[in-house]
């Protein structure tokens, strides 16, 4: 089959370049948006008189026709006409005649491109975050069935504090939340429309490129042609984005596996989201969360991909650019299978209440309390920290733990304790002393919980 812009040529395209070159093997993902763009290009044409009003409306009709097979999985692509652009122009000329070749009129597969692009980054993005906020909603509501219950805090994967299990959810809320912040804020640079650019210098052709980003539903256009075509930074905005996410994924993947595991039994996971093993009977593996962990290598690598393709190009645009697609589809593909995961595990998950209170029982993490209460009685914080840091070493040395000691003992230190430390030191009253705003104080977690509501629309 001749290629659309072979006139210029005179032998075939090696066998082995058409493999090499072709895209269509994963650019056939942007069919609709490919389709949407053309839609309004040849719309403006018609109404600009660069085609007539009869053959905006036959192209028009043939590029309806040909979406329809798209949408019914009935549309065959070709490694001949390389890529989805030539694919669909093909299709229609195949469809409606010669007139389907004046579909590309004024316009260059480069602007074309970037066009299609911008349509697939906005639709996207709207939908990651629609989907991150489910996963705030399941989070949310595992907070405030969890406000009282009581969690090791740890740093440096060390008891730290007594918080509230609900505290350690809307962690991950807000970190969500910025991620959805960060999305919604690349739809300010996706939403601009690079067709009208042409190959690079614009065309000479009477269009109206407002129109056809009013059709298309955009802000506003490119202002220099060279940069339309060549502008690749929302793919790595978005790639970033995409990256942050998994990041954050990742580290609630990674304490759902330790909380699942037999050391510390804070949680269990729902066995339709775990797996067996073929050999061991007895195990029941966080495989998911091991995936969405894991999974977050290869968004990682797509950002770095596209940035090393990118850094070294000179304008305008270069066939390199063709490899920002199928790592913008994967990680795609990869955040939304993840997001949709992670909302219905969280659901699921089962709160070991009782596990997490007893951790908190036996261990040391109430000694800044202790600190604390030296320093509202007037003694200096850091001669505070010393004592309590004393306190600490002689109960471990006496293999006791802080509410098992004696006043008298505590007296040993200082002669400023009284029986009302060992109210200070109960796990409760540790969490609920967190009294700032923002701290882990149920009070201060039910403000949390109204803002996080208002965050996602729930008032």
């Amino acid at each position: 089959m001749a290629k659309l812009w072979g006139g210029r040529f005179t032998k075939s395209t090696n066998k082995l370049v058409d493999e090499y070159t072709a895209s269509i093997s994963y650019d056939r993902e942007l069919a609709k948006e490919d389709i949407e763009g053309s839609l309004a290009h040849v719309t403006m044409l018609g109404e600009c008189g660069i085609v007539t009003p009869e053959e905006s409306q036959t192209i028009q009709d043939g590029l309806q026709k040909i979406l329809d097979k798209v949408e019914k999985g009935q549309a065959e692509f070709s490694v001949d006409q390389e890529d989805i652009h030539m694919n669909i122009e093909r299709m229609l000329i195949d469809e409606i005649g010669p007139v389907g070749g004046k579909l590309h009129t004024g316009r260059s597969r480069n602007d074309q491109v970037a066009t299609d692009m911008h349509l697939y980054m906005r639709g996207k993005t709207e939908l990651l975050i629609e989907l991150l906020e489910n996963v705030q909603s399941a989070l949310l509501e595992k907070a405030k069935a969890n406000v009282n219950t009581i969690l090791p805090g740890y740093t440096h994967l060390q008891r730290a504090q007594p918080i509230s299990f609900a505290h350690h959810m809307l962690a991950y809320f807000w970190m969500f939340e910025r991620d959805k912040g960060r999305l919604k804020d690349s739809v300010k640079r996706i939403n601009i429309l690079p067709l009208g650019a042409g190959a690079l210098a614009g065309t000479t052709f009477p269009i109206n490129r407002r129109r056809v980003a009013e059709l298309l539903d955009f802000d506003d256009i490119y202002p220099n042609s060279m940069d339309a075509v060549s502008d690749r930074d929302f793919v790595v905005e978005a790639l970033s984005a995409c990256s942050l996410i998994m990041v954050h994924l990742s580290r609630l993947s990674e304490e759902m596996v330790l909380w699942s595991s037999q050391e510390f039994k804070f949680i269990e996971l729902d066995d339709a989201f775990c797996t067996g093993s073929s050999i061991m009977p007895q195990k029941k593996n966080p495989d998911v969360s091991e995936l969405l962990r894991g999974k977050t290598g290869r968004v990682f690598g797509h950002l770095v991909g596209l940035l090393t393709v990118l850094k070294g190009l000179p304008l305008a645009y270069n066939k390199d650019m063709q490899e920002d697609k199928e790592g913008i589809f994967d990680t795609v593909k990869t955040i939304t299978g993840a997001l949709q995961l992670l909302a219905p595990i969280l659901e699921t998950m089962t709160v070991n209440k009782d596990r997490m209170r007893h951790a908190v029982e036996k261990d040391y993490s109430n000694a800044t309390d202790i600190a604390d209460y030296l320093a509202r009685k007037g003694m200096p914080f850091r001669e505070a920290h010393a004592i309590t840091g004393k306190m600490v070493l002689y109960a471990i040395e006496h293999k006791k733990y802080l509410l098992d000691l004696e006043l008298s003992e505590y007296k040993q230190f200082s002669l400023l304790f009284e029986e009302d430390i060992f109210e200070d030191l109960k796990p409760e009253n540790v969490m609920r002393a967190r009294e700032s705003e923002g701290g882990t104080a149920p009070h201060q977690i039910e403000k949390q919980i109204m803002l996080a509501e208002e965050k996602i629309g729930r008032n």
